[in-house]
């Protein structure tokens, strides 16, 4: 093989692989979007729930997923996109995705935050390739429009979920069996 034809193939290779990292938003203002509207789902957060700012106080680092979308007739998903915020900082930016197979039918969106509560759960989290939430998983739900519930379980918890500004019709939203990993925006 000539050095002009392998220079050619070098081209022909890269080229797609050039075109799907301009389309994944590498090099693009994808982490200034995401970045806006985690902002947004924080102050929304705050706002119509006063009591996770209890929980952001304790937390080691929060993982805020702004706007989930999850869709289903029969097999369903959900993805999303997110920032893991430690001292009010962006550290890293995270997808959400899961997949299920059942009686479902419909669509939601809805954000979650994920409170570390303890060092070792956030190290978990940062260190692991792929962190799937599993049934250990501690909900802050709300017992009424306005009250969450932020009990000395639920502080005392290495990660707390929070569901919030659910829209659609789909009932429920379960962050089990969710998958997260890292993303370069």
């Amino acid at each position: 093989m000539t050095a002009f034809s392998r220079r050619r193939f070098l081209a022909a290779v890269s080229a797609p692989l050039a075109l799907a990292a301009c389309g994944n938003g590498v090099g693009g203002n994808g982490a200034d979007r995401i970045d806006g509207r985690v902002d947004a789902a924080f102050n929304f957060m705050y706002n119509t729930l006063p009591e996770t700012r209890t929980l952001a106080d304790k937390a080691a680092g929060i993982l805020m997923m702004p706007v989930v979308t999850e869709a289903g007739l029969g097999i369903g998903g959900a993805y999303g996109r997110g920032a893991l915020r430690v001292n009010n900082a962006t550290v890293d930016y995270y997808s959400t995705t899961e997949a299920s197979v059942g009686f479902q039918i419909g669509g939601q969106q809805y954000s979650h935050a994920l409170f570390f509560m303890t060092e070792p759960a956030l190290g978990n989290f940062r260190t692991s390739p792929g962190w799937t939430a599993g049934a250990d998983l501690e909900y802050a739900v709300q017992a009424n429009a306005r009250t969450l519930t932020t009990d000395t379980t639920a502080l005392l918890t290495p990660v707390v979920a929070v569901v919030f500004g659910q829209a659609g019709l789909l009932a429920g939203a379960s962050l089990e069996g969710a998958k997260y990993s890292r993303i370069i925006p």
